[in-house]
């Protein structure tokens, strides 16, 4: 079968790429001891849910999921795995599971093996992931497996004339949670009718991240009062645009979080600023209060930084797409960003309820900024309305368990 010729050929990719790359072997290395770790850490009276995240983003969109069913059924144990090394990696210790490892590669010993082994007593794969070998497995094993926060658009292949074996594996979730009625329309279109519309986790886990967002002392000395430009996840072309304006406003201090840390990217950072900046991890008492611009040059903080924030930039819009806008509205305060948003659902809205605006050029930023820094109203309601976007979408978490029987 295609499918099953496609998964032997991608394995055998990551194989031979494995002693040039890390990324793949990484993997590797994850994917030869993952029965023997599930063998070690499974304990033989608990019953496991299991939660599948291709990456680090369907991880944080689950993650309410995960420690609301934790809180609430504490007799059940988490077994949490990744696709990705980026996921797996950062995430590898995170406490709300149990156990946490790998997904071996969906070929049909693979799948048996692990199912034998982890015999989970329900399974939730979280947005994209419609494996075709496990979800054939668990449907025959009578396992209750349910998508969460996925989404549907016409031109994916279940939608096609070519794409009934795809049809077929949707068949076999016992229920879809999905983001959009859009979704439900184009499933029910193939017969797919276990649909309920919730709206999307992510909501749910940008309002948590609020709550336990981290007191940033030197941030806030930093910004001293200062109305501030927070620009989070930026590339070279979104830098190139608001460090333009930033030289050139006097009034507005500007704090970078590049999307990419290493220390050729902040060099060329550096080379483009004309006011006196600090480095987070080279900032103290006395010399953040001498700064204009204070570059970000360490991970974990963005999501607490925009708090800080009066406008905020998110980058990626020139590029491939958008980094996370949800992170930064959730602050109600207005989002900014370039024009490659059309694949990001959030940014739409946002825009639609006037809470972000996309850019295209230097111009349009600077009449935007130049806009929100002269009238203190249309700030506040662009804001609000960015905040207002989050918090009335917010609950698909507990929609999803109200419908799931424990």
């Amino acid at each position: 079968m295609l499918y099953d010729l496609a998964i032997g050929i991608y394995d055998l990719l990551v194989h031979l790429a494995a002693p040039f790359s890390r990324k793949p072997r990484k993997m590797m290395k994850g994917h030869w001891v993952v029965y023997e770790l599930l063998r070690q850490q499974l304990e033989k009276d608990v019953r496991y849910i299991w939660f599948h995240a291709a990456s680090l983003g369907e991880f944080e969109q689950g993650r309410p999921l995960i420690e609301k069913i934790r809180a609430k059924y504490p007799d059940y144990g988490i077994l949490l795995t990744f696709f990705s090394p980026s996921g797996y990696e950062v995430r590898k210790n995170y406490r709300g599971a149990d156990v946490v490892c790998y997904l071996p590669f969906d070929k049909p010993r693979n799948v048996k093996k692990f199912l034998d082994i982890a015999n989970p007593c329900m399974a939730f794969f979280i947005k994209y992931e419609f494996w075709k070998n496990y979800l054939d497995e668990l449907h025959k094993r009578r396992i209750p497996v349910y998508s969460v926060s996925s989404i549907f658009r016409r031109g994916q292949v279940f939608f096609k004339w070519y794409g009934g074996t795809y049809r077929h594996v949707l068949r076999n979730f016992d229920h879809l949670f999905v983001q959009n009625e859009r979704s439900k329309r184009y499933l029910s279109k193939i017969g797919i009718n276990r649909v309920t519309v919730v709206g999307d986790t992510r909501f749910d886990r940008v309002l948590q991240i609020r709550e336990e967002a981290k007191d940033l002392p030197l941030v806030k000395l930093f910004k001293n009062n200062t109305m501030t430009f927070v620009a989070g996840s930026s590339w070279q072309p979104d830098e190139d645009l608001f460090i333009e304006y930033f030289n050139n406003h006097p009034e507005v201090k500007l704090i970078i979080a590049p999307h990419v840390i290493d220390e050729n990217h902040l060099v060329e950072i550096i080379r483009k600023l004309k006011r006196p900046y600090v480095r987070y991890t080279r900032a103290d008492e006395k010399n953040v209060l001498k700064a204009d611009c204070l570059i970000i040059d360490c991970f974990g903080l963005l999501s607490s930084i925009y708090r800080y924030g009066e406008i905020a930039y998110i980058g990626g819009g020139f590029g491939v797409g958008i980094h996370n806008t949800l992170e930064a509205a959730v602050y109600g305060i207005p989002v900014i960003f370039g024009p490659k948003y059309q694949k990001f659902m959030e940014a739409i809205q946002l825009l639609e309820a006037q809470g972000a605006f996309s850019i295209k050029n230097y111009e349009e930023l600077k009449e935007l900024l130049d806009r929100m820094l002269a009238d203190e109203v249309f700030l506040r309601e662009t804001g609000t309305n960015a905040g207002y976007y989050v918090t009335s979408n917010a609950g698909a978490t507990d929609k999803i368990l109200s419908m799931i029987n424990f």
